[in-house]
């Protein structure tokens, strides 16, 4: 296709996460790019596929939960993309948004649940009060929140059962703000705690949800004790706890939903490839579904969950078309049908997956791709946010703008990443940087040896924590990259502690495994700032007004820094927050992140 094209994939209808109601099949929520503007939340008719806008924010809104029955779509409506703000509900049939939490001060928020009904839900907010877990009763109006913990501690979570007398969380009190959970239970009547799921202080221990099935109540939990994520059943009240007993499976294997008749778990392989399961409690069977490939679960995003029949609906994301909705065969994973489509959009080209030793013999899984043609090609070397979070195969309008013109692509699934086993996440932990940088760098030799990447025109390229190791290589191997493109960088650790949310914070302190008082050598060794003097590649950096989990006065003073010392450097400010986005804002972005690598290429071959 022609590079006037690509912009067309931008403006193209996608879905990004699609859920149906627990108690409602034939209503759902969306979170879509419909407009070829922003990301909003709609209201989906199952039986049609029609979809209704239900929010219209400036910036977007990425995320939402429906409740059982379909009533009502929630969110957290901030203000200018912080997110801080307020838990609000939605008629399904379209209204105003209704504060549920008016009272409280504006916070992030870790986690909503609903018990069966709908009738009661679970939140999880954070401000500088700190983390806490609070029921609200939903079923005459809106009652007050009613807190059943609060702590100091970084706690995500807030699941219900579909009784509503337990609720659930998860606390790295027990290991000291390092994010290694205790999974906790509350009894919603008395507010007292009444059990822990400890697997030591080596192991996280991570809630998915009570069963589905009202009167029981056990949890199902993801339990790192083995050095891998496996799927555990736990009731918080007798403290019995059942490993499902899982073999023959490679890496990560997360339980993501639990059918409505408490039978069957789904189970998903996240590492590279993805590949569903489902557990046969009755039996004890672990059943390898025959789908077809591609990505069913994004970590931190949307997931399959079973349907009312046994069936299974979720997104399938591959690198070629647009994702869409479909529905998968409880037993096989056969498609039965799609369930919502998007429009047409120009295609993608294919990614592969590939593996090469880092530099301790480490294997790292990274995405390739190629443009049309022979190589070797000016290549983009990408790294992830998160950092704990794995690149996928997905439908990316990005990364197939630089394919359209003429870069190959690698994204790398670096040391932090998720899927790969709890050390391989663990790893980079006191220590920002080092380990990741080392998987960079073994990156960029493999798609040299391979004959993909010319081995003087690599830039790096990456957003949110994959902007800050962009940063963080330009500095510490400035002799390999052409140049650096950076998105919601940080390039300061210690000021990004100081200046971030409360939630930020935490974990900021959690992987740094201190406090910048307490730690300043590391935090100076890990932030991208300290090695300015030794960037030798020209930088663009996209950085948000309102972000607050990589606040901006951090970028500028990195910008002061560098442009002190002589460094070529622009940072582009965009309004809105860390998630603000969608085509009205990605493709000006792109124009000239296309135009600075570019005018950097030509630069470069002149001098040659």
């Amino acid at each position: 296709m022609g590079t006037n094209d690509w912009r067309q994939r931008f403006r193209a209808q996608q879905i990004y996460e699609a859920k149906v109601a627990d108690g409602n099949p034939d209503r759902g929520l969306v979170v879509a790019s419909w407009d070829a503007r922003t990301i909003q939340l709609f209201a989906w008719d199952v039986p049609s596929g029609e979809l209704a806008a239900v929010t219209d924010a400036k910036h977007g809104v990425v995320g939402g939960w429906i409740d059982p029955a379909g009533r009502y779509i929630y969110y957290l409506a901030d203000e200018d993309g912080s997110e801080q703000g307020h838990l609000v509900r939605v008629p399904f049939g379209g209204g105003e948004p209704e504060d549920l939490t008016p009272a409280l001060a504006p916070y992030t928020l870790r986690g909503i649940g609903f018990d069966g009904s709908g009738a009661t839900i679970a939140l999880n907010p954070v401000n500088r009060d700190g983390f806490a877990l609070y029921t609200v009763d939903l079923s005459n109006g809106t009652g007050e929140p009613r807190e059943l913990f609060r702590d100091t501690w970084e706690t995500w979570g807030a699941l219900l059962s579909a009784r509503g007398d337990l609720a659930a969380c998860w606390s790295t009190a027990r290991a000291g703000g390092v994010r290694r959970y205790t999974l906790l239970a509350f009894d919603v009547g008395t507010a007292e705690q009444v059990g822990e799921l400890d697997d030591g202080r080596t192991a996280k221990v991570v809630g998915v949800r009570f069963s589905p099935v009202t009167g029981d109540g056990r949890i199902l939990a993801s339990s790192t004790a083995s050095g891998f994520a496996r799927p555990v059943i736990w009731d918080p009240r007798t403290g019995h706890r059942e490993d499902l007993p899982v073999t023959g499976v490679t890496g990560d294997l997360e339980p993501v939903d639990w059918s409505a008749d408490g039978q069957r778990v789904l189970l998903c392989q996240l590492a590279g490839a993805q590949r569903l399961h489902v557990y046969d409690l009755g039996t004890g069977e672990l059943i390898r579904l025959d789908h077809p490939p591609g990505t069913f679960v994004i970590p931190m995003g949307g997931s399959p969950a079973f349907g009312p029949d046994g069936g299974i609906v979720g997104l399938h994301e591959v690198s070629q078309a647009p994702a869409q909705v479909v529905e998968l065969d409880g037993g096989t994973g056969h498609v039965r049908r799609a369930l919502l489509t998007p429009g047409d959009a120009p295609a993608g080209r294919p990614w592969r997956s590939v593996t090469f030793p880092s530099s301790d013999g480490a294997q790292i899984q990274a995405w390739v791709a190629t443009p049309e043609g022979d190589g070797p090609f000016p290549t983009i070397l990408e790294t992830h946010g998160g950092p704990h979070y794995t690149e996928n195969e997905v439908y990316q309008p990005g990364t197939q703008f630089w394919l359209d013109h003429g870069y190959a692509w690698i994204s790398v699934n670096y040391r932090g990443s998720l899927g790969f086993g709890r050390d391989f996440a663990e790893q980079i932990w006191g220590d920002l940087g080092r380990w990741e940088l080392d998987d960079m760098v073994a990156a960029r030799d493999f798609v040299v040896e391979q004959g993909i990447a010319r081995p003087d025109e690599i830039f790096l390229f990456g957003g949110s924590y994959g902007g800050y190791l962009t940063l963080f290589g330009l500095g510490r191997r400035p002799d390999l990259w052409v140049g650096g493109i950076a998105i919601a960088a940080d390039a300061d650790m210690a000021a990004c502690y100081e200046h971030s949310s409360e939630a930020l914070r935490s974990a900021i302190a959690g992987w740094m495994k201190g406090t910048p008082s307490e730690r300043p050598e590391a935090y100076k060794r890990s932030s991208p700032i300290t090695y300015a003097a030794d960037v030798a590649a020209p930088v663009l950096v996209i950085q948000l007004r309102n972000d607050t989990r990589v606040p901006p006065q951090q970028m500028e003073t990195y910008e002061r820094t560098m442009t002190g010392l002589g460094k070529e450097i622009e940072v582009f400010w965009l309004d809105g927050g860390h998630q603000s986005g969608g085509p009205e804002v990605w493709i000006p972005c792109f124009e000239k992140m296309g135009d600075f690598a570019a005018a950097v290429l030509a630069a470069k071959r002149a001098r040659d």
